[in-house]
């Protein structure tokens, strides 16, 4: 029974709400700004996430845009590109000074490596992969071997010691060939 008293309790309210007067002050619902007349401060949804978006990105834009702006300027006003000259008898330039610009010498010197690096690691890795190569090779004549005599059980299977291993087969040869000539 007080199930059903709240029920209707709720279906007045909701009648209520309907009312022509209910909608009026709920589309005018607003705050009054002193007592000057009705200035009037509308209640709409927050925008506090779009805004701190807005703040957090300008801040990093900033954070980021603003240095390499002044680097930037600072480079190309008071450096400048480089220039031609003659080079000394006997010296030797660097590979970052063949660059032009300031910026990418210091790229060049500072963050990437010299092209003789990259050479060297380059014929490492041909090295190596060279070696590979030798070593599957070498493995391969190993099994064909091992295959054509059946010298062991498989190439993964090695026993203590196979000095017994090649008695025992010499045994097992002379033996088949006693037998073989019964």
């Amino acid at each position: 029974m007080p199930i059903i008293s709240k029920l209707s309790n709720i279906s007045q309210v909701a009648s209520l709400l309907r009312s022509p007067a209910a909608s009026s002050i709920i589309q005018n619902a607003a705050r009054n700004m002193g007592s000057h007349g009705p200035r009037l401060f509308p209640m709409i949804p927050t925008r506090m996430q779009w805004h701190k978006f807005k703040d957090t990105f300008h801040f990093f834009v900033m954070l980021g845009a603003i240095p390499v702006t002044a680097i930037i300027f600072y480079a190309n006003v008071f450096i400048g590109p480089a220039t031609l000259t003659e080079i000394p008898e006997g010296y030797e330039p660097k590979h970052w000074e063949y660059h032009r610009h300031p910026i990418s010498r210091f790229i060049s010197r500072y963050i990437h490596n010299s092209p003789q690096e990259e050479y060297e690691k380059q014929c490492h890795v041909i090295n190596e992969e060279q070696q590979k190569m030798r070593l599957r090779k070498l493995e391969a004549e190993i099994k064909a071997k091992m295959a054509e005599r059946r010298d062991y059980q498989a190439y993964y299977y090695r026993p203590v010691m196979a000095k017994y291993h090649r008695v025992a087969k010499q045994v097992a040869d002379e033996l088949e060939a006693l037998e073989g000539e019964r």
